[in-house]
């Protein structure tokens, strides 16, 4: 009997070590950043409406080794640093890319986690590490009628999918934000309505399932993107699944986050997170 082969270890993509090029207070608690520079220089932006790049966070004073192509070599740097003291990264949406230039829209909440305050304090000519990028749902153009929903995290997907719609699109996009001065314009067809609901200070999502479920039927098929905090997912996934009829190869689904729980803790157990949904979903006849 022979052993067999070792698994290989996960090699995670380098990042690019761009910069910030300029900087817009969108609202009150949303910051446009600009990355371009020599380093972005080989970017190859995905086609898709929820394409996303990983920034990646190292603690001050880490090493910053480069590879031949430019790139950070990401396992060179993680194989100097102590167990907790490994780089952290955070996805977002790819709001726009043209020129070398990558446009990514940051949610502020204060001091609290580490990309919003490191967006709220960023000048022009910082580094800027970007892994990616990733992504893989488009709006359906044969799709009779749209379904969008999310909270401000869900916010640039939402916007980059509304641009990609046909003049003539009909539906309707549900975006739970804190209070009105988190309102930003938005580019959509006539047909298709936005409707701003406002958590203030209750819980989270809740404003957003209601505001769903409050509205009229959509003609079939229809594409949906629901995107958001966790509980908040869940919820609506059901409620577009087994009440509003539409079909997992129409539904693009994601909790981006979730309440009481920081990303990389909610990260480690999205998966069993999303089975149980599955597995439900199943029992229910809706696979």
């Amino acid at each position: 009997m022979t052993d067999a082969p070792a698994a290989k270890a996960k090699t995670r993509p380098a990042p690019f070590v761009a910069e910030v090029l300029r900087t817009e207070q969108l609202s009150a608690t949303m910051v446009r950043v600009v990355v371009g520079g020599p380093g972005l220089a080989a970017f190859d932006p995905s086609p898709h409406a929820d394409s996303y790049v990983k920034v990646v966070f190292l603690p001050a004073g880490a090493p910053r080794p480069l590879r031949d192509d430019g790139r950070l070599d990401i396992e060179a740097v993680r194989a100097s640093l102590a167990p907790d003291e490994q780089p952290r990264q955070r996805a977002y949406t790819v709001r726009g890319y043209a020129a070398g230039e990558l446009t990514l829209d940051f949610v502020v909440h204060g001091d609290e986690g580490v990309a919003g305050p490191w967006a709220e304090g960023a000048k022009v000519g910082d580094e800027v590490l970007v892994q990616g990028p990733g992504g893989a749902w488009s709006p359906d153009p044969t799709a009779a009628s749209y379904l969008f929903a999310g909270d401000a995290s869900a916010l640039p997907a939402i916007a980059v999918a509304l641009e990609r719609l046909a003049p003539d699109a009909v539906g309707h996009v549900v975006i739970e934000v804190h209070d009105a001065e988190d309102e930003v314009p938005l580019t959509a067809p006539a047909g298709v309505l936005v409707h701003w609901v406002h958590q203030g200070f209750g819980v989270p999502g809740l404003a957003l399932v209601d505001g769903v479920a409050a509205l009229p039927p959509l003609p079939h098929p229809v594409s949906a993107f629901v995107h958001g905090e966790a509980g908040a997912v869940r919820e609506l996934r059901r409620h577009v699944r087994t009440e509003r009829g539409v079909g997992r190869d129409q539904l693009s689904v994601s909790g981006y986050w979730r309440l009481g729980a920081d990303d990389e803790g909610w990260r480690a157990t999205k998966r069993d997170w999303l089975a149980t949904i599955e597995q439900s979903e199943v029992a229910a006849g809706l696979a």
